[in-house]
């Protein structure tokens, strides 16, 4: 009998240390996102499929308590968040009141480019072509966090996702994009966009959770961003 005591006291002395932990993990929304750079592969639906990647990224880093889509999604549109993009003090506080959000999650692609360049050494044989073709795409989105509490930018960022690759072409339609974001997985633009969702969860992770020396390296990618931003990305 006294062993069972002291078992459930070891147990209710580890819940007691566990639950502060749990307590402090940010409960956050991800919205749809938004588009605004005429990407070719932006279609009805994209933005809560990018809203769900996100979303699973920052649920696996263990960090963060996710609120799921379908407890999420009738809240904004009732709230016609799509329209304005904004949210105030009020839309925050009743946000937060039924979904249980302290912070939401509003991305906007911002820019999408692709160029697809030829090279030498390639050979092409009914539609495949193996070799002397090299494919680049980047992808830039607004990030804001909004505390739900208080309707204030927690965070703002601008994100940035590059992919490159060549060398095989299966003779995929990728200037039209077509189908599932997950089509698109072992293409330039899939890649690209999964480079974006990794950079944002990651992000997030260090403002919100870390707030240790990743800072450092987030404003120094911030700086680079800045003093490049005309020639970051030459796809012309």
């Amino acid at each position: 009998m006294k062993r069972v005591i002291s078992i459930l006291v070891s147990l209710a002395a580890l819940f007691v240390i566990a639950a502060p932990a749990m307590a402090a993990k940010p409960v956050i929304g991800v919205a749809e996102f938004r588009n605004t750079s005429g990407a070719g592969w932006w279609y009805g639906g994209v933005g809560w499929d990018l809203a769900s990647m996100v979303s699973n990224e920052l649920a696996s880093t263990g960090s963060f308590r996710v609120v799921e889509r379908s407890k999420l999604e009738p809240v904004l549109r009732e709230q016609d968040l799509a329209a304005s993009g904004r949210v105030s003090k009020g839309t925050g506080a009743k946000i937060g009141n039924l979904t249980g959000a302290q912070y939401l999650v509003m991305g906007t692609v911002t820019a999408y480019q692709e160029k697809v360049g030829g090279g030498g050494g390639g050979f092409s044989y009914k539609g495949i072509a193996i070799g002397g073709k090299k494919e680049e795409a980047y992808m830039a989105v607004d990030l804001r966090v909004v505390d739900t509490t208080t309707g204030e930018l927690a965070h703002v960022r601008s994100i940035e996702g590059r992919a490159k690759s060549g060398g095989l072409n299966l003779g995929l339609n990728r200037s039209g994009f077509s189908g599932r974001l997950g089509q698109y997985k072992k293409t330039p633009a899939g890649k690209a966009i999964r480079a974006a969702v990794v950079e944002i969860t990651d992000y997030l992770d260090c403002v919100m959770v870390a707030q240790d020396s990743c800072m450092a390296d987030f404003d120094a990618k911030e700086r680079k961003r800045r003093s490049g931003l005309k020639d970051a990305i030459e796809l012309d």
